[in-house]
């Protein structure tokens, strides 16, 4: 097979691995932005010149022969080389300027981050912030993102960065609710029987989840969503009492502590970047930037405050 080879653009491989990671026509065209009719077109005529087929055609989708596992494995590898020499590249860019990508949760963004940006960017105009909101970790590897800020006790060894803080978090109530202050102790043993509000089963990887799924009936949990955005508003709304990161329910006085916060709760703050990336100008000024203004805040991150 080596010499047909010779008669494949990039364009091809491409086509090609976007066939075998979607196993069917129609996401492939749409992943690299042409028309489904184009991608039949092209991979027949792929096929005809490599004398060989890629795809076994199956009700359930495109599976690849042999021939084709052979193109795919060339394109990933021809894929990771582009990858790291466009991050040593950019590395070596001297003013902060360009598009940052930087991907962090919701939550972070609304409550802490956004009054952050707008400083960053009065002092660096040049640089474009493109926020990209997920709770699922990108591939910083693949540049999906340049900076992810990220609430985790298990930064993934591949990238660096660093810890600004621990975020707390603790028993929440509507405040009109409980006007006697509290002299609970972390102990809400004494409000399972109240109405609850929680994250949902799929966000079970928070300890405060596990917690409610452990000890309140099924019954009172009467509210869940899928993202702690909502949570205080649920809380402050009068649904239900449910936990939430003290950055976020000490800043709103409608709101009051139930308990201290739980320390098995908190989860560590991150900074964090790849290895190639971290001398870049935007990288680096970014996440200087925000280190240094992050911590001020760091006490009220980490529930240092008493119940009211």
């Amino acid at each position: 097979m080596a010499e047909p080879f010779k008669n494949l653009a990039w364009d091809d491989f491409r086509l090609i691995k976007a066939i075998a990671d979607a196993r069917g026509l129609p996401a492939a065209a749409a992943e690299i932005g042409v028309n489904h009719s184009t991608v039949f077109r092209r991979l027949g005529q792929i096929e005809e010149a490599l004398g060989v087929k890629l795809f076994e055609r199956h009700r359930t989708g495109y599976a690849l022969t042999p021939a084709g596992e052979e193109i795919v494995a060339a394109a990933e590898r021809v894929d990771e080389e582009i990858t790291a020499v466009t991050r040593k590249l950019v590395g070596r860019e001297v003013e902060p300027s360009g598009e940052l990508r930087v991907t962090t949760n919701d939550s972070l963004l609304v409550h802490l981050l956004t009054p952050l940006f707008a400083r960053f960017r009065a002092r660096h105009p040049k640089v474009r912030l493109d926020v990209v909101l997920t709770n699922q970790a990108l591939n910083l590897s693949k540049r999906d993102a340049d900076v992810a800020i990220r609430a985790t006790d298990k930064p993934p060894e591949t990238l660096v960065g660093r810890r600004i803080a621990q975020i707390a978090w603790a028993l929440y109530g509507r405040a009109s609710d409980f006007p006697e202050p509290s002299d609970q102790d972390g102990d809400a043993s004494s409000l399972f029987a109240r109405p609850w509000v929680s994250l949902g089963d799929s966000m079970a990887a928070f300890k405060a989840v596990r917690f409610v799924q452990a000890h309140v009936a099924p019954e009172n949990i009467v509210y869940k969503l899928n993202t702690v955005l909502g949570l205080a508003e649920a809380i402050e709304a009068g649904i239900g009492i449910g936990h939430l990161p003290c950055f976020i329910g000490d800043a709103r006085p409608a709101l009051v502590r139930l308990a201290q916060p739980n320390a098995d709760f908190a989860a560590e703050l991150w900074l964090l970047t790849h290895p190639d990336l971290r001398h870049n100008a935007r990288v680096r000024a970014l996440m200087d930037f925000l280190a240094g203004e992050m911590a001020k805040h760091r006490r009220f991150m980490e529930g240092l405050r008493e119940l009211a």
